[in-house]
């Protein structure tokens, strides 16, 4: 956002409303809109590069005696430039070669000694005295473009000053001293008035502490004259009310359409804009005053645009299938199927708030115009502007959200202008579609009155400032406040869209007061010790034990790509997708955590890691399970995956499911959890309302409880063989997920627990059992473990861990599973004789219950 200092001067004396907004000179003012304001990107001396150019007057113009082309001109500079040569009536010879050089014009001229505007960036070029074709030439008399106020070079720039010849340019048209501020865009997000000088001007006034007072016709509810001339009907239908809130338009007849004031050149030229022609610089110059873009259209190339049409009609709709549009640009588009279209009855004539059409475009044959004036909505012209690549200073200002309760009020200023200044006449009444609620025309305000204290504002702010004081920095940008003690109602103009709740005018006070008045004192801090966070220090008690036992942390984006949810089985329309996402590879909120290390897994083993474990403590969200108001809830969940290359394991050597298994149960006890491993059964559709589920091969994986108790911790097992084609997983692959607050609730029950190492050796002795086909691994693991704890000698602590599974064919009836029982006392040195006599035992008890015959 481009400000010129010397502009907001002019339209502050202009206005009566205040003066110089720089009064302490621009590196103080700078400083502030820094500090209050924006950042600031760049200061831009402007009025220096029109340094020694004087405006000045042709007095004759003859032809050049050896040059078609050129004239040779003498012109009256008031007899203020010094060491140029000058004939008997004190005039200077240049030579010029423009068509539209006549005697009695007056132009710019650039004398001997002065630098081109135009090169002083780059390469500056300095005029002097010089022969052209055998006759000299003191300077030269500027061109639009050698200025850098257009982009024309044909003729040169036809001055419409009333200032005597020999006056400074910079004198003439208000640019002595003028500096160019460049502030970042991204600063007003929030407050697209400041688009215009007028919001700039206020603001500038505001964090200076003086009043600021808009111009009599800035006002939300307009006088328009009425039809001063033959009617040009025009007819507004508005099929999308719900993105175009206001659309107001107007006919004018009767339009000279010429080439703008030099003061409005140079006026656009100095913010980045290029001049056209009087009527498209009007509604360029109103956007860059008020934050309000307009668009201007030929009456007559709209009524032509409908075959037989006697009249003018805009539809503000979306566009239909296979409609294209040539833009002012010259670019062809097909717009994206919500974007929003001015149209005739048959054809598209402009793509709302972002560009016009090339068809109804303003030229010099121009006399009958339409002028729009309207809100769109900032999220539809945002996207369209990105599906094109359409960017456009009407861009910049709707996608930040305008008040709709300015568009008439620009719509009637430039009615005035362009009847005052281009001789046109109103043609029509003022068309006003206005959709917005009844409640917002009323307060004249886009939100509600605001209701503050005093202490509210302090409390947030540390100032300690009067319920009046408030109030005045408020009433300097034209708020309407009442105080009532140290309550303060706060309505915010017609143009602010920023201020719905009382926080939004703490804000207001402290950026308007300034923050570097904030006291300097330190807060007052508790020296107390802080009570430690469990669920901190439980994620890093979990972590130690996983990373102890062997694993590697991962730690992975919250957001997944669809095609991976798709891989896993797990349904996206039960996932959240993002509207917004960074990039496609970020697409759905996952909605566990094993589809995101399972994509890890492949990669490490083409980095050559044949065999490792990945884990990761993290969030996930699913629509499935909601907190009240249908909000998401979060899942804190624990997630591990093993892997092994088929070069280092066999995969018939062993189930992974027990590797993973394994990691588990290292965790478990450690947190003192005993755990029970139950197959899954399907019932009450568990696996749809359960994603964690849908990974895993259910025949090769098993339910999670923790002992002695109703909960279920997760899964662990192996993934269906449809995840390992997919993600390219080694067939010896597993792994589990469980719920990181069901863990922490029950390692709190368990307590803390200390187990003294027993100081005797420790015997190791194996068992195996044949159990028919149809018993379960658990079911066995559980009676030999009880029958353990129950018959093993007093004062000794005793294991008992898998060691082999065989089953020759999967349809034999019966098949071998291997146990190693560890068992240590705390008293003496057991023997062999008194091991095997507990092993007698626990294999009776197996055969009494499963029918188990010892091998």
């Amino acid at each position: 956002m481009k400000i010129s200092l010397n502009a907001i001067r002019f339209v502050n004396e202009h206005y009566g409303s205040a003066g110089n907004p720089a009064p302490e000179g621009v590196e103080t003012i700078v400083q502030k809109i820094g500090a209050q304001l924006g950042a600031v990107e760049e200061t831009i001396p402007y009025g220096e590069r029109f340094d020694g150019v004087v405006v000045v007057r042709v007095m004759s113009c003859a032809p050049h005696p050896n040059a078609d082309r050129l004239r040779v001109c003498t012109i009256d500079d008031g007899g203020i430039t010094p060491d140029v040569k000058r004939d008997e009536n004190g005039h200077v010879q240049v030579v010029c070669g423009a068509p539209n050089v006549r005697e009695g014009l007056m132009v710019a001229w650039l004398p001997p000694g002065s630098t081109v505007p135009s090169t002083r960036a780059a390469d500056p070029f300095v005029m002097e005295a010089r022969e052209l074709r055998g006759v000299v030439s003191n300077g030269m008399l500027a061109s639009p473009k050698e200025l850098t106020i257009g982009d024309s070079h044909d003729g040169i720039l036809e001055l419409d000053t009333d200032a005597a010849p020999g006056t400074p340019f910079t004198k003439a048209y208000n640019l002595e001293g003028d500096v160019v501020i460049d502030m970042e865009n991204k600063m007003f997000t929030h407050r697209p008035d400041c688009f215009g000088q007028l919001g700039i001007a206020r603001e500038l006034e505001g964090i200076q502490h003086r009043p600021y007072k808009s111009p009599e016709w800035y006002r939300s509810n307009p006088e328009f004259p009425g039809v001063e001339t033959d009617e040009l009907k025009l007819d507004v239908r508005n099929e999308i009310p719900g993105l175009v809130p206001r659309f107001t338009a107007i006919t004018m007849s009767g339009v000279a359409v010429k080439p703008s004031p030099v003061w409005l050149q140079i006026a656009l030229s100095r913010v980045g804009i290029r001049p056209t022609n009087n009527i498209v610089d009007y509604t360029n110059f109103f956007m860059l005053e008020t934050g309000q873009p307009l668009h201007a259209y030929d009456y007559d190339k709209v009524v032509a645009q409908d075959a037989g049409a006697t009249q003018a009609t805009i539809v503000v709709r979306h566009p239909r299938e296979g409609e294209k549009i040539t833009l002012l640009n010259g670019k062809e588009i097909k717009p994206r199927e919500q974007a929003i279209m001015i149209a005739t009855n048959d054809k598209l004539i402009g793509v709302g708030g972002v560009m016009g059409g090339g068809d109804t475009e303003i030229d010099a044959q121009t006399k009958n115009i339409i002028i729009e004036s309207a809100n769109f909505d900032m999220y539809s012209i945002r996207r369209t502007a990105m599906t094109h690549g359409l960017f456009t200073d009407a861009v910049t200002r709707f996608n930040k959200g305008q008040s709709p309760l300015q568009t008439a009020t620009v719509l009637a200023k430039i009615v005035d202008e362009i009847r005052t200044f281009a001789d046109g006449k109103v043609a029509s009444p003022v068309i006003d579609d206005n959709h917005l609620p009844e409640d917002m025309l009323e307060r004249n305000s886009v939100y509600p009155a605001v209701a503050v204290t005093r202490q509210f504002i302090n409390a947030r702010l540390g100032f300690d400032l009067s319920a009046d004081e408030m109030a005045q920095l408020l009433r300097n940008v034209e708020f309407e406040v009442n105080v009532d003690g140290d309550n303060l109602t706060v309505r915010a103009p017609f143009w602010r869209t920023d201020i719905a709740i009382a926080e939004d005018v703490v804000e207001e006070v402290g950026r308007l007061y300034g923050f570097d008045h904030l006291p300097l004192e330190l807060p007052h801090r508790s020296v107390s010790p802080v009570e430690p966070d469990k669920f901190f220090a439980f994620k890093s008690r979990i972590r130690d034990i996983l990373v102890r036992g062997g694993a590697n942390e991962l730690l992975t984006y919250n957001f997944v790509h669809g095609n991976l949810l798709d891989k896993v089985d797990q349904n996206k329309e039960k996932a959240y997708r993002l509207s917004n996402a960074l990039s496609p590879d970020l697409q759905y909120y996952r909605m566990s955590l094993t589809p995101s290390l399972l994509d890890k897994v492949h990669l490490n083993l083409k980095a050559g890691f044949d065999q490792f474990a990945l884990f990761e403590i993290n969030k996930a969200h699913n629509k499935i399970h909601t907190e009240d108001g249908n909000l998401p809830k979060e899942a804190n969940l624990i997630s591990l995956v093993y892997a092994a290359n088929d070069k280092v394991v066999d995969p018939a050597s062993g189930a992974a499911y027990y590797e993973a298994r394994k990691y588990l149960d290292y965790l478990t006890e450690r947190l003192g959890i005993s755990l029970v491993y139950t197959p899954f059964i399907q019932e009450d559709d568990l696996e749809e309302k359960c994603p964690v589920i849908q990974p895993f091969d259910l025949k090769r994986a098993a339910l999670i409880h923790v002992k002695d108790s109703n909960i279920l911790l997760g899964m662990v097992g192996e993934y269906k063989d449809t995840v390992k084609k997919s993600l390219k997983l080694p067939a010896h692959t597993a792994g589990f997920e469980i719920g990181f607050e069901e863990l922490l609730e029950a390692a709190e029950k368990a307590g803390k627990s200390y187990q003294t190492i027993p100081r005797f050796p420790r015997v190791t002795q194996d068992i195996s059992l044949r159990v028919p086909g149809t018993v379960a691994y658990q079911a066995l693991h559980d009676v030999v473990a009880t029958q353990l704890e129950t018959s093993k000698p007093r004062n000794t602590i005793a294991q008992v861990s898998p060691l082999d599974i065989y089953q020759k064919d999967a349809q034999e009836a019966y098949k071998q599973i291997a146990f190693r029982i560890s068992i240590a006392s705390y008293e003496r040195t057991l023997t062999d004789q008194e091991v095997n006599r507990l092993l007698d035992t626990i294999a009776i008890n197996a055969k009494a219950e499963l029918g188990a015959e010892r091998v």
